[in-house]
């Protein structure tokens, strides 16, 4: 299997009439996965049942904002991990840092090792 892509043309981010243009590659998607196909594939690999398998994956769903909103680093085996990152506004001191200062918050993922190997290890092909 191969990641496809095709070839776009950006200009430059910030610059007006988009600056000189060049061209990147650009990831071709190969349609969604939902819980229900997850459920499907692992059921054909275990012994567990589709409908506990979706309990589950249901449940991380439901758990895994709660722990996020409570500070805590999310780890899920060799999945990875999930984390809340903020930005901010500066401010000159210390003392004047509040949470108004606080403009948006992300959740940032580090995948596990058997994803940084998948990474590591992808052919493209040009669509």
């Amino acid at each position: 299997m191969s990641i496809k892509y095709n070839v776009i043309e950006r200009g430059e981010p910030g610059v007006e009439g988009g600056g000189t243009k060049k061209y990147y590659a650009s990831t071709i998607t190969n349609g969604t996965s939902g819980i229900d196909e997850l459920s499907n594939r692992i059921e054909k690999i275990s012994t567990v049942s589709g409908a506990d398998i979706r309990a589950v994956l249901y449940s991380i769903v439901d758990v895994v904002p709660e722990l996020l909103a409570n500070g805590q680093i999310v780890t899920i085996g060799e999945l990875g991990s999930f984390r809340v990152s903020i930005s901010s506004e500066p401010s000159d001191t210390a003392e004047e840092v509040s949470a108004s200062n606080i403009k948006k918050a992300k959740i940032l993922f580090r995948p596990g090792k058997k994803f940084k190997t998948m990474l590591a290890t992808l052919e493209y092909q040009k669509a």
